[in-house]
């Protein structure tokens, strides 16, 4: 047998000789290829960790197991090799974002090294903002963004505990953002992003029941709007003895939306109107040529007067000027102002546009400011518990801008403000001066205006009444 097996294989190798050369090596290749799939095979085989010692019964469950979960295979499959284990690492920690606010007295280096950034980078990062926004800027509130980058040089050092930083952004308001980020080159670069907004109009009245600014806000007008309408009226009306129960107001204002429809701020009082005692006040929005902006009525004449008959807003008559008994000394004296008496803190305005001539502590007048307007009229404002930043001697201020608050300084009973009006270095009763009037539009400018009114009259009719808007973030 072992002849003939012989005789066969020389047959065999013949019979492969005498075959094409391609042939041949097809042949060959296969051979190879199965050769090495035996070797490698063996080797997985020979290698192969011991099992665990495991009790007979665990042996028993664990082959069950495996035949269950085992697939079945047709006769003559091959069953497929059992896989090795892949040791896969950690993914490297990603893009670290600390949001942080501003605490009074803090600085910008202070809040971001307390952040964990080292100090160079964040001198680097606060030299690139300075070139678009000043950093003093930043007021106590302010929200930050920092965002770090662990996998950077450096960037994990847990010794100093120190991060990589890569940017720094905040919205120093609702319009714009300011972006400082670290570019290719490895510098700071700032960056200013502006946020379009979508601007509305809103409408709002009502029947005067008890004070304007009661009425108005149950009309669903928010309260800066509200102050604002006081305002521009206070030159022509006194909030305190003019108006009365069946009085009548409407305005038409504007507020700015973002892009997810979120309320982010109010406009200007486009138009509004107050019946007072059974007359009409219309007013109307109108930005002159040379870019003075003021509020008309249907003349043209500007509601605007030299100063302000009450620089307070909320505040009520205690005292006028006169002769009084003096409630701290207990005699009679001349009161050579008027009183108003409102909760200490509440915001003083300056009557007129002016310079101020004193802002000190003057004797029984505790804290005390007095504003000169031009060559004829002052005005005085006495008792403040504070000035306003930046308000002192040579400082120019314009008309309806916050100066100070009201206090209970010097010789005073209460909080209120003692308000003073000296023409030619006289001090006079404010009630009773006559102000001269402001501006009157003539030619162009009032032709101008008066197309202007007339489109603001037909949005204020389209708009409907408002119930209720939330107030600015």
């Amino acid at each position: 047998m072992h002849n003939v097996g012989w005789l066969e294989s020389l047959k065999g190798m013949a019979a492969f000789a005498s075959r094409p050369p391609s042939t041949r090596r097809n042949v060959a290749a296969v051979f190879l290829a199965l050769s090495a799939g035996c070797a490698i095979a063996a080797a997985i085989v020979v290698h192969q960790p011991e099992p665990p010692t495991t009790p007979a019964n665990a042996r028993h469950e664990t082959l069950q197991a495996a035949k269950m979960a085992a697939p079945s295979h047709a006769p003559g499959q091959s069953l497929a090799l059992p896989l090795t284990r892949i040791s896969v690492e950690a993914a490297p920690p990603t893009i670290i974002e600390r949001n942080v606010e501003i605490a009074r007295g803090d600085t910008l280096m202070a809040v971001m090294l307390r952040s964990g950034s080292d100090r160079a980078t964040a001198h680097a990062a606060i030299t690139a903002l300075a070139k678009s926004y000043n950093p003093r800027r930043l007021r106590p509130g302010q929200g930050l963004t920092l965002l770090f980058d662990p996998r950077m040089p450096g960037g994990a050092d847990a010794e100093s505990k120190r991060l990589a930083l890569i940017q720094l952004a905040f919205a120093p308001n609702v319009e714009r953002e300011i972006q400082v980020s670290l570019n290719d080159s490895g510098r700071f670069i700032s960056k200013t992003i502006y946020k379009p907004l979508e601007v509305r109009l809103h409408r709002a009245e009502g029947a005067i029941d008890d004070s304007l600014y009661l009425t108005a806000k149950r009309a669903g007008m928010p309260a800066p709007m509200i102050v604002e309408l006081i305002r521009i009226y206070s030159f022509d009306v006194d909030f305190q003895r003019d108006i009365q129960p069946g009085d009548h107001f409407e305005v038409l204002f504007e507020a700015y939306y973002d892009e997810a429809g979120e309320l982010a701020k109010y406009g200007d009082i486009q138009y509004a109107k107050l019946r007072v005692r059974k007359t009409d006040l219309p007013l109307y929005r109108f930005a002159m040529k040379g870019g003075e902006i003021d509020y008309f009525n249907n003349k043209g004449h500007s509601v605007r007067k030299a100063l302000m008959k009450t620089p307070i807003d909320g505040a009520r008559l205690t005292s006028r000027f006169g002769r009084r008994k003096h409630p701290i000394l207990g005699y009679r004296k001349m009161h050579r102002g008027i009183d108003f008496g409102a909760p200490k803190g509440t915001p003083i305005m300056a009557a007129g546009n002016g310079v101020v001539e004193i802002a000190a502590w003057n004797g029984g007048y505790g804290r005390y400011l007095r504003i000169r307007h031009n060559g004829r009229y002052k005005t005085a404002y006495a008792h403040l518990s504070k000035f306003r930043r930046g308000i002192k001697r040579g400082k120019r201020v314009k008309q309806g801008q916050i100066v100070a608050y009201v206090g209970t300084t010097g010789r005073s009973t209460g909080p209120h403000l003692h308000y003073e009006i000296l023409v030619n270095n006289k001090r006079i009763n404010p009630l009773r001066l006559k102000l001269p009037t402001g501006k009157k539009l003539k030619g162009r400018e009032l032709a101008r205006f008066q197309d202007i009114r007339g489109v603001t009259a037909q949005k204020f009719a389209a708009t409907p009444a408002m119930t209720r808007l939330a107030e600015s973030r």
